[in-house]
């Protein structure tokens, strides 16, 4: 299988390691399992388990940079000072469970975002 592109690059420290939200597709009783993960127990085959592990770790590799760039742009539409709303950077990264200087390194990457994404 050959390499993906890489992801773009991680602007700002990394965020406090939180545990990982339950994936919602999986059954419950199968997520009750520790053993259980997404069927690749059942897989015999190496060269299968490892398509398949791979497969999973790029896609829950894409789904965290996707989730962390729409943390970013939450965060600085939060932040943005022509809300009557606006939400002080310590504020969001309570929040998020951040530091108040990876909020501000958060906010300035989501306006960056944004600002990519206009239509001009």
């Amino acid at each position: 299988m050959p390499e993906p592109n890489p992801a773009p690059e991680r602007r700002g420290g990394e965020p406090r390691h939180r545990r990982p939200a339950p994936l919602l597709f999986e059954p419950p009783d199968a997520a009750a399992d520790p053993e259980h993960f997404f069927d690749l127990e059942s897989i015999e085959d190496p060269r299968e388990l490892l398509g398949r592990a791979t497969e999973l770790a790029l896609a829950f590799r894409a789904a965290a940079d996707r989730a962390m760039e729409f943390q970013a742009v939450a965060a600085a539409q939060l932040a943005d000072p022509r809300r009557f709303d606006r939400l002080p950077d310590e504020a969001i990264a309570e929040r998020a469970e951040w530091t108040a200087d990876y909020a501000r390194k958060m906010i300035e990457f989501g306006r960056e975002l944004m600002r990519d994404r206009a239509p001009e």
